[in-house]
């Protein structure tokens, strides 16, 4: 049995997630799926729309998810030491980053591999709260 594990905020639940989520699913035979708390999206300088009891219910939600826990540190490392997953999903805009390249470093002295997947164009969380902002702004005026 191979197990899947990503990780990701999941604020404003998009197509991208969607997609992101179903393509790993294909690759394993089960996914379990990482929502960052709210802690951590802040300190990573996002405040969350949604907050994190509903984000990780949507994507527990989501047929392709078999589990959904909380990321509560950035470590894909700590994470495995917790999950002992086989294949780490990302997104391939990721691809030749420094501290992803020491990830498939390290999970591979334990005999875990991490997958790039096709990142979906054109639509993000960070475009669709600017959306909403320039809404609420004039909304305001």
């Amino acid at each position: 049995m191979i197990t899947g594990y990503t990780a990701g905020v999941y604020d404003l639940f998009h197509m991208g997630h969607l997609n992101l989520l179903r393509n790993a699913r294909a690759m394993c035979d089960k996914l379990i799926v990482g929502v960052t708390t709210d802690e951590v999206a802040r300190y990573k300088h996002k405040d969350p729309v949604i907050p994190f009891s509903e984000r990780i219910e949507i994507v527990r939600s989501c047929r392709y998810v078999d589990a959904a826990v909380a990321q509560t540190e950035l470590d894909k490392f700590a994470a495995w030491q917790r999950l002992h997953y086989d294949r780490l999903f990302v997104g391939d805009d990721w691809l030749g980053h420094a501290s992803w390249k020491a990830y498939e470093s390290k999970l591979a002295e334990v005999g875990a591999q991490v997958i790039y997947l096709p990142y979906t164009q054109g639509t993000s969380s960070t475009k669709l709260q600017r959306t909403l902002d320039v809404i609420l702004g004039e909304a305001k005026a």
